[in-house]
C-alpha cells in the first residue's frame, strides 16, 4: 500500500452503509475489503475455508490477509493488487 495513513474514515465519513472497497474473485476464492462505520471488514473465502474480521485501517486488513489459512499466494497477490489499484483510483478522485 502506498498510503500508510489510509483510514476508512476518509471513505466512510457521514455514511452508515457498507461500501465495497475492493472485491477480488478467482477460481481459488474471493477476497473483499468493505468499509463500514469507519472500520474495514475483511471477508475472504474459498473451498473449505472462510475468514471474516474487522480492522481499523485498510493497511491492517491487508497485512492480516497474509496470515489467513487456506488463502493461496495467487489470490493474496491479486487481492493486494486490486486493493492498490482502488486506493490509487480513490486518491485521484
Amino acid at each position: 500500500m502506498t498510503d500508510a495513513g489510509l483510514t476508512p474514515a476518509r471513505y466512510a465519513e457521514g455514511m452508515n452503509v457498507t461500501r465495497h472497497f475492493s472485491d477480488t474473485r478467482t477460481g481459488e476464492g474471493r477476497v473483499r475489503f468493505l468499509i463500514q462505520a469507519g472500520r474495514v471488514r475483511l471477508m475472504a473465502e474459498g473451498p473449505g475455508w472462510r475468514q471474516d474480521s474487522t480492522h481499523a485501517t485498510l493497511e491492517e486488513a491487508a497485512t492480516f490477509l497474509a496470515v489467513v489459512p487456506g488463502l493461496s499466494q495467487t489470490l493474496y497477490e491479486e487481492a493486494l493488487n486490486d486493493l492498490e489499484r482502488q486506493t490509487q483510483f480513490d486518491g485521484a478522485a
